[in-house]
């Protein structure tokens, strides 16, 4: 993930299907493709276990459920993933205090400076 305008697939899980919406019209607008949309905990597990992506964007909740498992699936097959989340890195489990966070409300200039932290930390 060297060049900066490289096209990267992207999982978004997110149970809000407006803002499932924005964040694929915001990753378009980006020059990206969104390969896959969960909105529930199931099917985002399945997915990021199947599926290739060059990143992720998770809803810290789900339906009332943390979206962590997905978390740490991605984490194993070596998938950058970012959390979205109202609640800040507060409500982050511990062993994911690090992943970066795209704060609610956010634009679509936030998610570009994410992919790019994201992009920079996983080149190194």
């Amino acid at each position: 993930m060297e060049n900066e305008n490289e096209k990267l697939r992207f999982l978004i899980v997110e149970d809000e299907a407006l803002v499932s919406m924005l964040i694929e019209d915001a990753l378009a607008e980006l020059g990206h493709e969104v390969t896959a949309v969960a909105s529930r905990l199931q099917e985002a597990c399945e997915l990021a276990r199947s599926e290739h992506f060059d990143m992720a964007i998770l809803d810290v909740n789900l339906d009332g459920r943390p979206s962590f498992p997905v978390a740490e699936i991605l984490d194993e097959r070596g998938v950058p993933f970012v959390f979205a989340t109202g609640y800040g890195a507060r409500g982050l489990d511990g062993k994911f205090s690090e992943v970066p966070t795209l704060a609610k409300p956010f634009i679509e200039s936030d998610i570009e400076k994410l992919i790019n932290a994201v992009k920079g930390r996983s080149s190194k």
